[in-house]
């Protein structure tokens, strides 16, 4: 588990104690104002902590829900429009407009029972088809044809539901009737 420093102060009562538990290999140091139980926690452990209010997005999304099997290079992650830029070389942000923002957020549990804020399936079919001039065409069809696998766990309902935050809502739906459904 991954703690900020406040957060051991409530735990270890003072910093003689920290320091006592960093030299006992109970506690590590990560880096300035993080540490862990653990010798090697993950990067992504890490940057759920770092990085909070985070939602994973776009390479890291269509990964984490299985439709590609591409690995992501950084870790994609959508924060508010008015945050501050992550300064992380391993992170691609996106910076996403307040009214948007949260549309979507859901809650995933992966690997070693982390639990990482992520865009459900349905506003990331939103995004696929936003970006789709972005992306390269070959990962673009890869996700797609994935989607078409996984039409009847989609919730139409939420798409449209979703779309009422988007400009070109119209044009969106249209493509998703047209590639998806």
């Amino acid at each position: 588990m991954i703690y900020k420093y406040n957060e051991l102060l409530g735990k270890y009562k003072n910093r003689y104690q920290i320091t006592k538990a960093l030299e006992n290999d109970e506690l590590f140091k990560i880096e300035g104002g993080y540490y862990s139980n653990k010798n090697n926690p993950s990067e992504m452990e890490i940057i759920n902590k770092k990085y909070r209010e985070a939602i994973y997005t776009m390479d890291s999304a269509f990964y984490m829900h299985d439709l590609t099997d591409v690995i992501p290079t950084k870790h994609h992650l959508a924060i508010n429009r008015k945050s501050r830029k992550i300064s992380n070389p391993n992170v691609k942000t996106y910076f996403t407009s307040e009214s948007f923002f949260g549309v979507g957020k859901s809650k995933m549990e992966i690997d070693n029972g982390l639990i990482v804020n992520i865009y459900d399936k349905e506003r990331m079919l939103i995004e696929l088809i936003r970006n789709k001039n972005k992306l390269p065409y070959d990962f673009y069809k890869d996700i797609i044809n994935n989607y078409r696998d996984i039409i009847d766990t989609i919730e139409i309902r939420k798409i449209e539901e979703y779309l009422k935050y988007f400009k070109n809502r119209e044009n969106i739906y249209k493509i998703i009737r047209n590639e998806v459904f």
